[in-house]
């Protein structure tokens, strides 16, 4: 199956309700520190929004609700690999996203057969504390040169003016988080980000 170019992700499944009408076809939950009951609702609540709307969900490292809920994609960072299932994943045909900042990792992450590659923070980022500040356009090309037809996630600063430029670079899909969620108006900038990438 083919990706959508505009990968958004988020914190809460009620973002997906407001950005899922705009024409979103590809969105991560990201759920961090929920009781176990939360994360079970918002899962399964976004994984009904998403497949009624005909959009694949990404579920954020929580690969065992992720292999309960029925759900179809999984991304995990370097250290949610340390602690996962992978087998277990593989049986309940899960699709996988791997996220890569250096060449070990992605050495790591290119042995798992997975879905996507992701790369990241292209650009400085606000989102986290990362030790690595910027990998730059250089390396997102050396990315997609190592993993050929693979796809290949740019994430990390990056914004609807940044887009194209990480398209010309060889990124097959653009990801973001705060340049929506922290937007005056996320559902304008939602319609910016959908009209860049299709």
């Amino acid at each position: 199956m083919t990706l959508d170019r505009f990968y958004p992700i988020f914190d809460d499944v009620a973002w997906l309700e407001r950005a899922l009408p705009l024409g979103v076809k590809l969105v991560q939950l990201r759920l961090k520190d929920r009781p176990e009951e939360e994360l079970r609702d918002q899962l399964s609540r976004g994984r009904d929004l998403c497949r009624a709307a005909g959009a694949v969900l990404v579920v954020n490292d929580h690969w065992r609700l992720a292999i309960d809920l029925g759900c179809d994609w999984l991304h995990l960072g370097q250290e949610d690999l340390d602690e996962a299932d992978l087998p277990a994943i593989r049986r309940a045909g899960l699709r996988l996203g791997i996220s890569t900042h250096d060449e070990a990792e992605l050495e790591r992450a290119l042995a798992l057969n997975p879905g996507y590659i992701a790369l990241g923070p292209v650009w400085p980022t606000i989102l986290k504390q990362m030790k690595w500040h910027q990998q730059g356009l250089g390396r997102v090309r050396a990315w997609k040169d190592r993993i050929g037809e693979m796809p290949l996630v740019a994430i990390g600063g990056l914004s609807v003016a940044r887009a194209p430029e990480a398209f010309g670079a060889g990124a097959d899909i653009v990801s973001a988080v705060t340049d929506i969620t922290l937007n005056a108006d996320p559902e304008a900038r939602l319609r910016e980000w959908i009209e860049v990438t299709r």
